[in-house]
């Protein structure tokens, strides 16, 4: 199996739509298909059911999910190591969660016209690790969201969202101009996989322990509360999809976006990266 396959699948499992991770991809539809087929036939087996509304995953696909994500993970750690030992100049940024941002195109611009030779390689991680591989080495800044543990890491805030409940447009509670926590107690929330931070996970989970299915990426989440009824929050000022509504929550403490780095990280491409983010959200 080739990488590049690989990161196509896993883009596949983890948007369930073949459109919207051809878009994440930079790539159009039909070739991400072939090659999705393709990768089947090498298998043996179907690796997603398909329907007229989006994709799922078969068993087999599930289990080649975990694996091409550590499969994935591993070569970029690879890279990574290959580069700081030929001494490249090279600055890779992990991202959580939108990249559509206005401050991410904002510091991505200002951070080009800085340093216009440096090579910018970027890592678009999924929910279950919010300092989006920094820790294992596998970027040298990232931006994502608080909270999460702290310990042996440098975060400095960039800008609050206020957060808001995500439900099916057609849930009774979608028609209500704000909600409480407590209204919510009896409903069943998107959850993050064993070994998550658990800051991270308390605090998507409103500070008690829920119960509902496991997810990874945004996407997993929006189809949970679509087909399972599911509840679970989100910083508001999202685009949704037209059957979903985002309700604001009151007594909700504020989602901070974040860029972090390790503690005592000297690398002058880091410090002058966290300037720049910091000027770049101020907008």
């Amino acid at each position: 199996m080739e990488l590049r396959t690989l990161r196509y699948f896993v883009a596949v499992a983890e948007e369930l739509h073949f459109g919207r991770a051809a878009t994440r991809l930079h790539m159009s539809q039909p070739p991400l298909s072939r090659a999705i087929k393709q990768l089947e036939a090498d298998i043996g087996a179907l690796l997603f059911a398909r329907s007229p509304t989006g994709v799922t995953l078969t068993p087999v696909g599930t289990v080649l999910l975990d694996e091409a994500r550590a499969l994935l993970d591993h070569a970029d750690r690879v890279r990574v190591r290959v580069s700081a030992a030929a001494g490249v100049a090279t600055l890779t940024v992990g991202i959580l969660g939108d990249g559509t941002d206005p401050g991410v195109s904002r510091l991505a611009a200002a951070y080009r016209r800085r340093h216009p030779g440096i090579d910018i390689r970027i890592r678009d991680t999924d929910l279950t690790d919010p300092t989006c591989g920094l820790r294992a080495g596998l970027v040298d800044v990232a931006l994502t969201r608080a909270p999460f543990d702290e310990t042996t890491l440098t975060v400095r805030a960039l800008r609050t969202d206020p957060v808001g409940v995500v439900l099916r447009a057609d849930d009774p509670l979608a028609r209500c101009d704000r909600l409480r926590l407590a209204e919510l107690s009896d409903r069943r929330w998107f959850q993050f996989p064993r070994g998550t931070d658990p800051i991270w996970q308390s605090y998507w989970n409103g500070g008690r322990p829920r119960e509902g299915p496991v997810v990874r990426a945004v996407q997993e989440c929006l189809q949970a509360v679509l087909w399972n009824g599911t509840v679970g929050l989100s910083p508001l000022g999202h685009d949704l999809p037209a059957d979903l509504a985002v309700v604001p929550l009151t007594g909700m403490t504020p989602s901070r976006v974040v860029a972090v780095w390790n503690e005592g990280d000297t690398n002058p491409l880091v410090r002058s990266f966290i300037e720049i983010a910091t000027a770049a959200y101020r907008r």
